[in-house]
């Protein structure tokens, strides 16, 4: 039964777009919650953990292939500043760093244009100075917010919702929000669709990025459960974590929410993005998580239309590193100053 609704959900969606051949991917629009779907989705945690632990030293890239890796994740990065003590100089100068990543002379001499990150990420406060200062630069980059009682998600309800109402009225083109785990550790899986979708629709045309906190959901099968209902729900895209929890991102937790992303794009055929965040901050473990994105979605997802970073020190670390494959040494760490 629950195959032949799946079916005869793509074949709906093959059916409203026959006449548009210029389509590449629409945005997810959800769809009703399936409790039979949900309570199916499992997480063999021995067999994850397996096939995670051989993936870093299978999945290696030397010299111009490195480069070229390390350059495509620069451009997936939302270069993030979430700290209690924001100002507007600081990302100010976080916007000319996402605008120009990476210093002409390095560029030049890899035979790259300019390249810009995916996005910057700021609390609400910060939404103003981040939009002005990209307009007077003339440059075209998301500003995305956290919202919805960023990292802990328990203010009051109606001031969540208002939260990102208000976010996207100053200009932030994408919000993060985080749900409310309290409803994946009771399995309250219809009021965690409810609020997906009212966060959905606050957002309009913003796209709406969901935040698990994978850290706190007890289990690999609670993350690929609220993987699945929060995309029901209509979000574009599915995070990790807040980067405040004490496990953020990991390589187990990604590929459980990868698979989820593949089942819901087998049976919808809407693309939903991914977005690991916290902890990320090494070259090398950027290319390990492409890597696992290119097996397990293809190369559809490896564009920031569809794959994000949620990090701030790790565009440093891979900046040091294209400088050492262009002039053979290393520099310091305070030659790619984050903001």
């Amino acid at each position: 039964m629950q195959s032949e609704q799946r079916s005869a959900r793509t074949s709906q969606r093959d059916r409203d777009t026959t006449q548009l051949p210029q389509v590449t991917h629409s945005r997810n629009p959800g769809m009703d919650l399936d409790m039979n779907w949900v309570r199916a989705a499992q997480a063999n945690t021995s067999a994850i953990e397996r096939r995670c632990a051989t993936l870093p030293g299978r999945r290696s890239v030397k010299k111009e292939h490195q480069a070229a890796w390390l350059l495509k994740a620069i451009t997936m990065i939302d270069l993030t500043t979430l700290s209690g003590d924001d100002t507007a100089g600081r990302v100010r100068r976080l916007c000319a760093k996402a605008a120009h990543p990476v210093r002409s002379e390095i560029l030049s001499s890899l035979g790259v244009d300019e390249i810009t990150t995916g996005a910057v990420c700021v609390y609400h406060d910060m939404i103003a100075p981040a939009v002005e200062t990209l307009d007077h630069m003339g440059v075209t980059l998301p500003v995305a917010a956290v919202s919805t009682g960023f990292p802990a998600g328990l203010s009051p309800y109606h001031l969540r919702v208002e939260e990102i109402r208000e976010s996207v009225r100053v200009g932030a083109s994408e919000i993060d929000i985080v749900i409310s785990r309290r409803h994946v550790l009771t399995g309250n899986w219809q009021a965690l669709y409810d609020e997906m979708r009212d966060f959905r629709e606050a957002c309009g045309a913003a796209h709406v990025k969901a935040i698990l906190a994978t850290g706190e959901l007890g289990s690999l099968r609670n993350v690929a459960r609220a993987s699945l209902v929060c995309m029901m729900a209509g979000a574009d895209f599915i995070k990790t974590s807040t980067g405040k929890e004490s496990v953020n991102a990991t390589l187990p937790v990604s590929l459980v929410m990868i698979r989820a992303i593949r089942d819901y794009y087998e049976a919808t055929g809407y693309r939903v993005g991914y977005k690991p965040a916290g902890g990320i901050s090494k070259a090398k473990d950027a290319i390990t998580y492409l890597a696992l994105i290119k097996e397990e979605l293809g190369d559809d997802w490896l564009t920031p239309d569809l794959f994000r970073f949620g990090a701030s020190s790790l565009l440093g670390d891979i900046e040091r590193q294209l400088e050492h494959h262009v002039t053979g040494h290393y520099s310091a760490t305070y030659r790619h100053p984050m903001g």
